[in-house]
């Protein structure tokens, strides 16, 4: 089952991670709330998660400045899309990850965007820039555990 992945108008960036497992066993540990602390480098937790991976699923993200933005997982056709969109106050961040089969394990596709509403519209947009690093070294850091796991 699929929905719309948010990602929608305005600027989004992204890129490709190659990761040295299945898409299936890649996209389980991803799209799981549970696991995103020991992975994405801004989170100190998660709580609130409500319901299993899948369309729909809630939770909260409680980042290491103390932000806690709800998420809502909007994409989820296993195990080749899967979507996310956060919400704290006047910011939206949208997420999607497009797991391909490849000859050593799997690509994951990355687009995301970072928008805000009124005078943060433009701190949005350069947010996505700048966070770009950091969402490439988090999924390169789920990447090392990951294969750490099949070996």
């Amino acid at each position: 089952m699929s929905g719309d992945s948010g990602l929608g108008h305005g600027r989004t960036v992204g890129g490709t991670v190659h990761v040295g497992v299945s898409p299936e066993v890649a996209f389980d540990y991803l799209v799981d709330p549970a696991h995103r602390p020991a992975w994405q480098s801004s989170l100190a937790s998660v709580t609130d998660i409500e319901g299993e991976p899948g369309l729909g699923q809630t939770w909260t993200d409680v980042t290491k400045p103390g932000l806690r933005p709800a998420m809502r997982t909007t994409a989820f056709d296993r195990p080749g899309l899967w979507a996310e969109d956060g919400v704290w106050k006047a910011v939206r961040a949208s997420l999607e990850l497009r797991f391909t089969p490849c000859a050593e394990g799997c690509a994951i596709g990355y687009r995301f965007r970072i928008t805000g509403r009124g005078p943060l519209a433009f701190a949005g947009w350069a947010a996505s820039f700048g966070a770009l690093p950091a969402v490439r070294a988090d999924l390169r850091r789920a990447a090392r555990i990951l294969e750490g796991r099949e070996s």
